[in-house]
Protein backbone atom coordinates (compact mmCIF):
# COMPACT_ATOMS: atom_id res chain seq x y z
CA UNK A 1 0.00 0.00 0.00
CA UNK A 2 2.81 2.19 0.76
CA UNK A 3 4.93 1.31 -2.14
CA UNK A 4 1.35 2.28 -3.95
CA UNK A 5 0.84 5.44 -2.51
CA UNK A 6 4.65 6.86 -3.40
CA UNK A 7 4.40 5.52 -6.75
CA UNK A 8 1.22 7.95 -7.44
CA UNK A 9 2.84 11.01 -5.45
CA UNK A 10 5.73 10.51 -7.62
CA UNK A 11 3.30 11.18 -10.17
CA UNK A 12 1.45 14.59 -9.38
CA UNK A 13 2.73 17.66 -11.21
CA UNK A 14 3.23 20.98 -9.15
CA UNK A 15 0.82 23.13 -9.52
CA UNK A 16 1.19 26.36 -12.40
CA UNK A 17 0.58 28.73 -9.58
CA UNK A 18 3.94 29.56 -7.77
CA UNK A 19 1.98 31.63 -5.09
CA UNK A 20 -0.55 29.28 -4.11
CA UNK A 21 0.21 27.60 -0.90
CA UNK A 22 -2.67 25.01 -0.85
CA UNK A 23 -2.28 22.77 -3.62
CA UNK A 24 0.94 24.29 -5.22
CA UNK A 25 3.74 25.12 -2.65
CA UNK A 26 2.55 23.39 0.40
CA UNK A 27 1.10 20.28 -1.32
CA UNK A 28 4.57 19.94 -3.08
CA UNK A 29 6.20 20.01 0.18
CA UNK A 30 4.32 17.28 1.49
CA UNK A 31 4.81 15.04 -1.24
CA UNK A 32 8.38 15.20 -0.50
CA UNK A 33 8.19 14.93 3.05
CA UNK A 34 6.07 11.87 2.79
CA UNK A 35 8.39 10.66 0.06
CA UNK A 36 11.57 11.50 2.02
CA UNK A 37 9.80 9.54 5.54
CA UNK A 38 9.40 6.37 3.39
CA UNK A 39 12.57 6.17 1.15
CA UNK A 40 14.98 8.57 2.40
CA UNK A 41 16.41 9.33 -0.56
CA UNK A 42 17.30 13.54 -0.75
CA UNK A 43 18.09 13.22 -4.56
CA UNK A 44 14.86 12.47 -5.45
CA UNK A 45 13.16 14.39 -8.04
CA UNK A 46 9.94 15.68 -5.71
CA UNK A 47 11.77 16.11 -2.82
CA UNK A 48 14.21 18.37 -4.87
CA UNK A 49 11.11 19.79 -6.28
CA UNK A 50 9.78 19.77 -2.17
CA UNK A 51 13.03 22.14 -1.61
CA UNK A 52 12.35 24.31 -4.28
CA UNK A 53 8.80 25.06 -3.18
CA UNK A 54 10.38 25.81 0.24
CA UNK A 55 12.55 28.13 -0.92
CA UNK A 56 9.72 29.53 -2.94
CA UNK A 57 7.59 30.12 0.05
CA UNK A 58 10.52 31.52 2.56
CA UNK A 59 11.64 34.05 -0.30
CA UNK A 60 7.68 35.31 -0.63
CA UNK A 61 7.18 35.68 3.00
CA UNK A 62 10.69 37.18 3.52
CA UNK A 63 9.52 39.79 0.71
CA UNK A 64 6.14 40.21 2.11
CA UNK A 65 7.29 40.13 5.96
CA UNK A 66 3.43 39.11 6.68
CA UNK A 67 1.19 36.18 5.80
CA UNK A 68 -0.37 36.14 2.24
CA UNK A 69 -3.93 37.24 3.13
CA UNK A 70 -5.28 35.30 0.26
CA UNK A 71 -3.73 31.96 1.59
CA UNK A 72 -5.35 30.54 4.27
CA UNK A 73 -3.41 27.62 4.96
CA UNK A 74 -0.24 29.42 5.48
CA UNK A 75 0.02 28.41 8.85
CA UNK A 76 -0.29 24.66 7.69
CA UNK A 77 2.46 25.08 5.04
CA UNK A 78 5.02 26.78 7.35
CA UNK A 79 4.67 23.96 9.45
CA UNK A 80 5.33 21.11 6.94
CA UNK A 81 8.09 23.36 5.59
CA UNK A 82 9.59 22.74 8.88
CA UNK A 83 9.01 19.80 9.52
CA UNK A 84 10.55 18.72 6.06
CA UNK A 85 13.90 21.34 5.74
CA UNK A 86 14.63 19.68 9.90
CA UNK A 87 14.17 16.34 7.98
CA UNK A 88 16.20 16.42 4.97
CA UNK A 89 19.10 18.37 6.81
CA UNK A 90 18.40 20.21 10.08
CA UNK A 91 21.83 22.04 10.17
CA UNK A 92 22.21 22.97 6.64
CA UNK A 93 18.82 24.94 6.45
CA UNK A 94 19.10 26.31 10.10
CA UNK A 95 18.78 30.03 9.04
CA UNK A 96 15.64 29.12 7.49
CA UNK A 97 14.06 26.83 10.33
CA UNK A 98 15.40 30.26 13.04
CA UNK A 99 13.05 32.09 9.79
CA UNK A 100 9.88 30.08 10.22
CA UNK A 101 10.39 30.02 14.23
CA UNK A 102 10.25 33.73 13.97
CA UNK A 103 7.23 33.78 11.68
CA UNK A 104 5.02 31.56 13.94
CA UNK A 105 5.87 33.77 16.80
CA UNK A 106 4.75 36.47 15.40
CA UNK A 107 1.52 35.06 14.04
CA UNK A 108 0.62 33.52 17.55
CA UNK A 109 -2.23 35.38 18.67
CA UNK A 110 -1.71 36.67 22.10
CA UNK A 111 -4.16 34.27 24.13
CA UNK A 112 -1.69 31.07 22.45
CA UNK A 113 -3.71 30.15 19.74
CA UNK A 114 -3.11 30.35 15.70
CA UNK A 115 -5.92 30.89 13.65
CA UNK A 116 -6.80 31.98 9.75
CA UNK A 117 -4.47 35.38 8.86
CA UNK A 118 -7.87 37.02 8.15
CA UNK A 119 -9.31 36.17 11.62
CA UNK A 120 -9.06 36.02 15.28
CA UNK A 121 -10.31 33.21 16.90
CA UNK A 122 -8.12 30.15 17.68
CA UNK A 123 -8.32 27.20 15.20
CA UNK A 124 -7.74 23.60 17.23
CA UNK A 125 -6.44 21.94 13.48
CA UNK A 126 -3.88 25.05 12.84
CA UNK A 127 -2.74 25.36 16.39
CA UNK A 128 -1.57 21.09 16.13
CA UNK A 129 0.34 21.69 13.46
CA UNK A 130 1.79 25.22 15.07
CA UNK A 131 2.94 22.54 17.99
CA UNK A 132 4.42 20.22 15.72
CA UNK A 133 6.66 23.09 14.03
CA UNK A 134 7.43 23.86 17.87
CA UNK A 135 8.23 20.42 18.60
CA UNK A 136 10.09 20.05 15.78
CA UNK A 137 12.04 22.75 15.85
CA UNK A 138 13.06 22.01 19.85
CA UNK A 139 14.25 18.20 18.51
CA UNK A 140 16.56 20.58 15.74
CA UNK A 141 17.95 22.55 18.37
CA UNK A 142 16.59 26.23 17.47
CA UNK A 143 16.15 27.98 20.21
CA UNK A 144 12.68 28.57 21.33
CA UNK A 145 10.20 30.65 23.42
CA UNK A 146 8.80 27.90 25.90
CA UNK A 147 6.29 30.56 27.89
CA UNK A 148 4.88 31.14 23.71
CA UNK A 149 4.55 27.35 23.79
CA UNK A 150 3.23 27.09 27.23
CA UNK A 151 0.62 30.06 26.49
CA UNK A 152 -0.34 27.47 23.42
CA UNK A 153 -1.13 24.85 26.18
CA UNK A 154 -3.21 26.85 28.77
CA UNK A 155 -5.42 28.15 25.60
CA UNK A 156 -6.05 24.18 24.79
CA UNK A 157 -6.45 23.53 28.26
CA UNK A 158 -9.08 26.55 28.37
CA UNK A 159 -11.10 25.39 25.65
CA UNK A 160 -11.11 21.91 26.37
CA UNK A 161 -15.16 21.41 26.27
CA UNK A 162 -16.36 20.25 29.52
CA UNK A 163 -17.34 16.58 27.98
CA UNK A 164 -13.73 16.26 26.79
CA UNK A 165 -13.73 17.08 23.30
CA UNK A 166 -12.39 19.85 21.07
CA UNK A 167 -14.22 21.72 18.38
CA UNK A 168 -12.84 22.83 15.40
CA UNK A 169 -13.06 26.68 15.95
CA UNK A 170 -13.02 27.09 19.74
CA UNK A 171 -14.66 29.58 22.15
CA UNK A 172 -12.01 30.42 24.74
CA UNK A 173 -13.59 31.03 28.22
CA UNK A 174 -10.66 33.30 29.20
CA UNK A 175 -7.72 32.65 31.71
CA UNK A 176 -10.20 33.43 34.80
CA UNK A 177 -12.97 31.02 33.87
CA UNK A 178 -13.19 27.68 34.18
CA UNK A 179 -14.02 25.05 31.04
CA UNK A 180 -17.10 25.84 29.03
CA UNK A 181 -19.74 23.64 26.80
CA UNK A 182 -18.17 24.43 23.62
CA UNK A 183 -20.42 25.77 20.65
CA UNK A 184 -21.89 22.83 18.65
CA UNK A 185 -23.02 22.69 15.02
CA UNK A 186 -20.45 22.21 12.11
CA UNK A 187 -17.70 23.97 14.15
CA UNK A 188 -18.81 21.75 17.46
CA UNK A 189 -16.67 18.94 19.10
CA UNK A 190 -15.66 15.97 17.14
CA UNK A 191 -13.23 12.92 17.20
CA UNK A 192 -10.93 14.14 14.81
CA UNK A 193 -10.71 17.84 16.69
CA UNK A 194 -10.63 16.19 19.93
CA UNK A 195 -7.47 14.02 18.71
CA UNK A 196 -5.75 17.00 16.88
CA UNK A 197 -6.01 18.98 20.91
CA UNK A 198 -5.02 16.07 22.60
CA UNK A 199 -2.20 15.57 20.16
CA UNK A 200 -1.11 18.76 20.82
CA UNK A 201 -0.71 18.69 24.82
CA UNK A 202 1.28 15.69 24.94
CA UNK A 203 3.50 17.16 21.80
CA UNK A 204 3.90 20.77 23.61
CA UNK A 205 4.41 18.85 26.99
CA UNK A 206 7.03 16.82 25.18
CA UNK A 207 9.18 19.45 23.88
CA UNK A 208 8.61 21.44 27.65
CA UNK A 209 10.16 17.99 29.10
CA UNK A 210 7.23 17.69 31.51
CA UNK A 211 8.08 14.06 31.74
CA UNK A 212 11.56 14.51 31.61
CA UNK A 213 13.69 13.33 28.96
CA UNK A 214 12.13 9.37 29.21
CA UNK A 215 10.03 7.90 26.58
CA UNK A 216 11.23 7.26 23.00
CA UNK A 217 15.16 7.59 24.31
CA UNK A 218 14.78 4.78 26.14
CA UNK A 219 13.31 2.46 23.99
CA UNK A 220 15.01 3.24 21.06
CA UNK A 221 19.02 3.44 20.37
CA UNK A 222 21.29 4.32 17.39
CA UNK A 223 21.79 1.55 14.86
CA UNK A 224 23.69 -1.21 15.77
CA UNK A 225 24.20 -0.26 19.35
CA UNK A 226 22.78 -1.33 22.40
CA UNK A 227 19.47 0.41 23.62
CA UNK A 228 21.11 2.23 26.25
CA UNK A 229 23.62 4.11 24.28
CA UNK A 230 22.14 7.22 22.81
CA UNK A 231 24.01 10.07 21.04
CA UNK A 232 25.06 13.23 23.09
CA UNK A 233 24.19 16.34 21.79
CA UNK A 234 24.18 19.18 23.76
CA UNK A 235 20.35 20.50 24.51
CA UNK A 236 20.99 24.63 24.39
CA UNK A 237 17.27 24.86 25.30
CA UNK A 238 17.74 23.53 28.90
CA UNK A 239 18.17 27.02 30.45
CA UNK A 240 15.00 28.31 28.13
CA UNK A 241 12.56 25.64 29.47
CA UNK A 242 13.27 26.29 33.13
CA UNK A 243 10.67 28.99 32.96
CA UNK A 244 7.77 26.95 32.17
CA UNK A 245 5.35 26.75 35.04
CA UNK A 246 2.95 24.16 33.85
CA UNK A 247 2.92 21.17 35.60
CA UNK A 248 2.66 17.11 33.83
CA UNK A 249 -0.63 16.94 36.14
CA UNK A 250 -2.88 19.16 34.36
CA UNK A 251 -2.01 17.75 30.81
CA UNK A 252 -2.45 14.20 32.55
CA UNK A 253 -6.03 15.35 33.82
CA UNK A 254 -6.68 16.66 29.97
CA UNK A 255 -6.07 13.26 28.97
CA UNK A 256 -8.04 11.32 31.61
CA UNK A 257 -11.13 14.00 30.28
CA UNK A 258 -10.23 12.45 27.00
CA UNK A 259 -10.51 8.98 28.10
CA UNK A 260 -14.24 10.43 29.16
CA UNK A 261 -14.70 11.22 25.66
CA UNK A 262 -13.24 8.48 24.16
CA UNK A 263 -15.68 6.11 26.58
CA UNK A 264 -18.82 8.04 25.10
CA UNK A 265 -17.52 8.28 21.32
CA UNK A 266 -14.96 5.86 20.68
CA UNK A 267 -12.13 7.55 18.95
CA UNK A 268 -10.75 4.58 17.62
CA UNK A 269 -13.65 2.96 16.46
CA UNK A 270 -15.69 5.82 15.30
CA UNK A 271 -15.44 6.17 11.61
CA UNK A 272 -13.41 9.15 11.18
CA UNK A 273 -15.97 12.60 9.26
CA UNK A 274 -16.34 11.72 5.75
CA UNK A 275 -14.60 14.76 4.50
CA UNK A 276 -11.32 14.37 6.42
CA UNK A 277 -10.85 10.64 6.83
CA UNK A 278 -7.57 10.59 6.19
CA UNK A 279 -6.75 13.59 8.46
CA UNK A 280 -8.09 11.89 11.44
CA UNK A 281 -6.58 8.70 10.93
CA UNK A 282 -2.97 10.65 10.31
CA UNK A 283 -3.97 12.57 13.49
CA UNK A 284 -4.95 9.82 15.58
CA UNK A 285 -1.19 8.44 14.64
CA UNK A 286 0.22 11.06 16.29
CA UNK A 287 -1.71 11.36 19.21
CA UNK A 288 -1.30 7.82 20.33
CA UNK A 289 2.29 8.11 19.59
CA UNK A 290 3.13 10.69 21.80
CA UNK A 291 1.02 9.30 24.58
CA UNK A 292 3.15 6.58 24.94
CA UNK A 293 5.76 7.99 25.99
CA UNK A 294 3.99 10.73 28.15
CA UNK A 295 2.73 7.34 29.64
CA UNK A 296 6.07 6.33 29.61
CA UNK A 297 3.98 2.83 28.08
CA UNK A 298 6.43 0.22 25.99
CA UNK A 299 5.70 0.51 21.89
CA UNK A 300 3.02 -1.65 20.98
CA UNK A 301 4.11 -2.98 17.43
CA UNK A 302 0.14 -3.89 16.64
CA UNK A 303 -2.02 -1.79 17.77
CA UNK A 304 -5.88 -2.22 17.56
CA UNK A 305 -6.31 1.33 16.55
CA UNK A 306 -3.66 1.12 13.78
CA UNK A 307 -4.85 -2.53 12.11
CA UNK A 308 -8.32 -1.15 11.94
CA UNK A 309 -7.17 2.15 10.19
CA UNK A 310 -4.84 -0.37 8.25
CA UNK A 311 -7.95 -2.01 6.98
CA UNK A 312 -10.16 0.62 6.24
CA UNK A 313 -7.20 2.08 3.78
CA UNK A 314 -7.03 -0.99 2.27
CA UNK A 315 -10.46 -0.86 0.75
CA UNK A 316 -9.92 3.09 -0.18
CA UNK A 317 -7.02 2.76 -1.99
CA UNK A 318 -7.44 3.59 -6.04
CA UNK A 319 -5.67 1.54 -8.72
CA UNK A 320 -3.09 4.17 -8.86
CA UNK A 321 -2.29 4.27 -5.78
CA UNK A 322 -4.22 7.53 -4.52
CA UNK A 323 -6.42 7.99 -1.34
CA UNK A 324 -8.98 10.44 -2.62
CA UNK A 325 -12.47 11.58 -1.33
CA UNK A 326 -15.54 9.51 -1.13
CA UNK A 327 -17.75 11.84 -3.25
CA UNK A 328 -15.45 14.51 -5.81
CA UNK A 329 -15.33 18.03 -4.01
CA UNK A 330 -16.68 17.14 -0.80
CA UNK A 331 -13.23 18.09 1.11
CA UNK A 332 -10.76 20.78 1.11
CA UNK A 333 -8.16 17.47 0.79
CA UNK A 334 -7.58 16.14 -2.61
CA UNK A 335 -5.91 13.30 -3.56
CA UNK A 336 -2.40 14.05 -3.39
CA UNK A 337 -2.28 15.51 0.34
CA UNK A 338 -5.20 12.43 1.78
CA UNK A 339 -2.43 10.43 0.18
CA UNK A 340 0.53 11.57 1.91
CA UNK A 341 -1.49 11.19 5.22
CA UNK A 342 -2.44 8.01 4.76
CA UNK A 343 1.07 7.11 3.59
CA UNK A 344 2.66 8.62 6.98
CA UNK A 345 -0.03 6.92 9.05
CA UNK A 346 0.87 3.44 7.45
CA UNK A 347 4.49 3.78 8.37
CA UNK A 348 4.14 4.94 11.60
CA UNK A 349 6.03 8.55 10.92
CA UNK A 350 5.11 10.20 14.12
CA UNK A 351 7.12 7.44 16.20
CA UNK A 352 9.53 7.07 13.38
CA UNK A 353 10.35 11.04 14.08
CA UNK A 354 10.18 10.81 17.83
CA UNK A 355 12.49 7.81 17.72
CA UNK A 356 14.65 9.58 15.47
CA UNK A 357 14.37 12.86 17.56
CA UNK A 358 15.90 10.36 20.77
CA UNK A 359 18.45 8.20 19.32
CA UNK A 360 20.07 11.25 17.02
CA UNK A 361 19.39 9.21 13.55
CA UNK A 362 18.93 10.92 10.55
CA UNK A 363 15.45 11.98 9.29
CA UNK A 364 13.20 9.39 9.08
CA UNK A 365 15.86 7.23 11.01
CA UNK A 366 17.75 6.42 7.75
CA UNK A 367 21.24 6.07 9.89
CA UNK A 368 23.67 7.52 12.49
CA UNK A 369 24.26 11.39 11.77
CA UNK A 370 27.49 12.68 9.53
CA UNK A 371 29.67 13.00 11.80
CA UNK A 372 29.86 9.19 12.85
CA UNK A 373 33.52 9.75 14.11
CA UNK A 374 32.72 11.70 16.99
CA UNK A 375 30.71 8.39 18.45
CA UNK A 376 32.23 6.51 21.46
CA UNK A 377 30.98 5.32 24.58
CA UNK A 378 30.65 6.98 28.06
CA UNK A 379 28.66 4.98 30.32
CA UNK A 380 25.41 5.07 28.94
CA UNK A 381 26.05 7.77 26.32
CA UNK A 382 28.02 8.19 23.05
CA UNK A 383 30.00 11.82 23.21
CA UNK A 384 33.83 13.23 22.59
CA UNK A 385 36.51 11.90 20.64
CA UNK A 386 37.12 8.60 19.63
CA UNK A 387 39.09 6.77 22.76
CA UNK A 388 41.68 4.49 21.91
CA UNK A 389 39.95 1.26 21.80
CA UNK A 390 41.26 -2.21 20.65
CA UNK A 391 40.74 -2.64 17.35
CA UNK A 392 41.69 -2.76 14.05
CA UNK A 393 43.31 -0.31 12.49
CA UNK A 394 41.42 -0.54 9.27
CA UNK A 395 38.43 0.13 11.17
CA UNK A 396 40.38 3.73 12.79
CA UNK A 397 41.15 4.74 8.94
CA UNK A 398 37.74 4.00 7.93
CA UNK A 399 35.72 5.67 10.80
CA UNK A 400 37.86 9.31 9.63
CA UNK A 401 36.15 12.14 9.13
CA UNK A 402 35.42 12.39 5.04
CA UNK A 403 37.82 9.33 4.66
CA UNK A 404 40.33 11.62 2.21
CA UNK A 405 43.41 9.32 3.59
CA UNK A 406 41.22 6.27 1.44
CA UNK A 407 41.35 7.80 -1.91
CA UNK A 408 43.44 6.27 -4.55
CA UNK A 409 44.87 3.65 -2.07
CA UNK A 410 43.59 0.02 -2.27
CA UNK A 411 42.27 -1.93 0.31
CA UNK A 412 42.32 -5.24 1.77
CA UNK A 413 40.10 -7.67 -0.09
CA UNK A 414 40.33 -10.88 2.73
CA UNK A 415 40.23 -8.98 6.03
CA UNK A 416 39.02 -11.48 8.81
CA UNK A 417 37.25 -10.65 12.01
CA UNK A 418 39.08 -11.04 15.44
CA UNK A 419 38.14 -14.89 16.77
CA UNK A 420 37.67 -13.26 20.02
CA UNK A 421 33.68 -13.08 20.69
CA UNK A 422 33.91 -9.86 22.56
CA UNK A 423 36.18 -8.31 20.09
CA UNK A 424 34.18 -9.92 16.76
CA UNK A 425 31.07 -8.21 18.27
CA UNK A 426 32.39 -4.98 18.71
CA UNK A 427 34.03 -5.06 15.26
CA UNK A 428 30.80 -6.38 13.94
CA UNK A 429 28.83 -2.97 15.71
CA UNK A 430 31.22 -1.03 14.51
CA UNK A 431 30.84 -2.17 10.65
CA UNK A 432 27.30 -1.66 10.78
CA UNK A 433 27.64 1.93 12.36
CA UNK A 434 29.92 2.71 8.87
CA UNK A 435 27.97 0.74 6.85
CA UNK A 436 24.41 3.04 7.44
CA UNK A 437 26.35 6.04 8.29
CA UNK A 438 29.40 6.75 6.38
CA UNK A 439 30.07 9.23 3.85
CA UNK A 440 32.59 7.41 2.04
CA UNK A 441 31.54 5.10 -0.48
CA UNK A 442 35.07 2.98 0.26
CA UNK A 443 34.16 2.68 4.20
CA UNK A 444 30.54 1.25 3.05
CA UNK A 445 32.25 -1.15 0.35
CA UNK A 446 34.40 -2.53 2.83
CA UNK A 447 31.84 -2.75 5.59
CA UNK A 448 29.46 -4.73 3.15
CA UNK A 449 32.25 -7.10 2.45
CA UNK A 450 32.82 -7.87 5.64
CA UNK A 451 29.47 -7.88 7.06
CA UNK A 452 28.22 -10.35 4.38
CA UNK A 453 31.42 -12.88 4.84
CA UNK A 454 30.60 -12.35 8.48
CA UNK A 455 28.09 -15.53 8.59
CA UNK A 456 26.13 -13.63 11.31
CA UNK A 457 22.41 -13.57 11.35
CA UNK A 458 22.34 -10.29 13.28
CA UNK A 459 24.03 -8.29 10.59
CA UNK A 460 21.06 -9.62 8.13
CA UNK A 461 18.64 -6.12 8.97
CA UNK A 462 22.00 -3.88 8.12
CA UNK A 463 22.80 -5.82 4.62
CA UNK A 464 18.95 -5.40 3.93
CA UNK A 465 19.23 -1.68 4.29
CA UNK A 466 21.90 -1.58 2.22
CA UNK A 467 20.20 -2.85 -0.74
CA UNK A 468 19.52 0.34 -1.53
CA UNK A 469 22.75 2.49 -0.83
CA UNK A 470 23.46 5.30 -3.67
CA UNK A 471 26.89 2.99 -4.28
CA UNK A 472 26.68 0.12 -6.46
CA UNK A 473 29.36 -2.07 -5.50
CA UNK A 474 27.79 -1.34 -1.97
CA UNK A 475 24.43 -2.97 -3.37
CA UNK A 476 26.25 -5.92 -4.64
CA UNK A 477 27.95 -6.77 -1.24
CA UNK A 478 24.97 -6.27 0.63
CA UNK A 479 23.30 -8.66 -1.79
CA UNK A 480 25.77 -11.43 -2.00
CA UNK A 481 26.52 -11.38 1.30
CA UNK A 482 22.08 -12.13 2.37
CA UNK A 483 22.76 -14.78 0.29
CA UNK A 484 25.65 -16.36 1.79
CA UNK A 485 24.08 -15.78 5.35
CA UNK A 486 20.98 -17.00 4.19
CA UNK A 487 22.60 -20.18 2.03
CA UNK A 488 19.66 -18.58 -0.43
CA UNK A 489 22.45 -18.47 -2.94
CA UNK A 490 19.45 -17.34 -5.60
CA UNK A 491 18.63 -14.31 -3.32
CA UNK A 492 15.17 -13.09 -4.99
CA UNK A 493 16.29 -11.85 -7.84
CA UNK A 494 18.14 -8.45 -7.66
CA UNK A 495 20.60 -7.68 -10.43
CA UNK A 496 23.63 -5.89 -10.67
CA UNK A 497 22.06 -2.46 -12.13
CA UNK A 498 18.95 -3.11 -10.56
CA UNK A 499 15.96 -0.77 -10.53
CA UNK A 500 14.36 1.22 -7.77
CA UNK A 501 11.14 -0.97 -7.78
CA UNK A 502 13.56 -4.23 -8.34
CA UNK A 503 15.50 -2.83 -4.77
CA UNK A 504 12.49 -2.44 -3.17
CA UNK A 505 10.83 -5.69 -3.90
CA UNK A 506 14.19 -7.70 -3.02
CA UNK A 507 14.28 -5.58 0.46
CA UNK A 508 10.65 -6.53 1.13
CA UNK A 509 11.50 -10.49 0.61
CA UNK A 510 14.42 -10.22 2.38
CA UNK A 511 13.34 -8.83 5.47
CA UNK A 512 9.58 -10.97 5.16
CA UNK A 513 12.78 -14.04 5.35
CA UNK A 514 14.04 -12.25 8.13
CA UNK A 515 11.33 -12.08 9.79
CA UNK A 516 10.89 -15.86 10.05
CA UNK A 517 14.03 -16.48 11.57
CA UNK A 518 13.24 -13.70 14.47
CA UNK A 519 9.36 -12.81 13.92
CA UNK A 520 9.86 -10.42 16.72
CA UNK A 521 11.73 -7.89 14.86
CA UNK A 522 11.20 -4.39 13.85
CA UNK A 523 12.59 -3.17 10.74
CA UNK A 524 11.67 0.42 12.54
CA UNK A 525 12.77 3.27 9.93
CA UNK A 526 13.47 0.66 6.77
Amino acid sequence: MVDRGIAYLETVKPSNSATNFMGGLGEQMLIAYTHLKVRYNPEAPVVKQGLRASQLMIGQLRRLDELPRQHTKAIYEIAVAIMFLSDLDKEKYKDDLKYLNSVLLREQYPFGAFGYAHESVGDISQTQYATLAFWTLDHSGIPLDYQRVEALVRYLLRTQDINGGWPYKATDPGPNRGRIQQPGGINGVTAAMTLAGGSSILIAGDAMRLWGEKGAADTTGLEGLPKAIKLYVEDKNTERRKKVTLSKDVIFRSIADIDKYDSRNPLGKQPPGKHYFHYQLYTQERYESFLEIAKGESIDKSPAWYNQGVEELRKRQAKDGAFSVEVSGSSYLQAPVNTCLSVLFLIRSTQRSIASASSGTLGGGQGLPKDTTKLVVDGTQIKGEPAAMEITGLLSILEEDGNDALEGKSLPEDIQLSDDPDARRAQLDRFQRLLRGSQSWQARRVAARLLGKSDEMKVVPTLIFALSDPDLSVRRFARDGLRFISRKFEGFGMPDKPTDNEIRKAQSEWRAWYLTMDPGHLFLGE
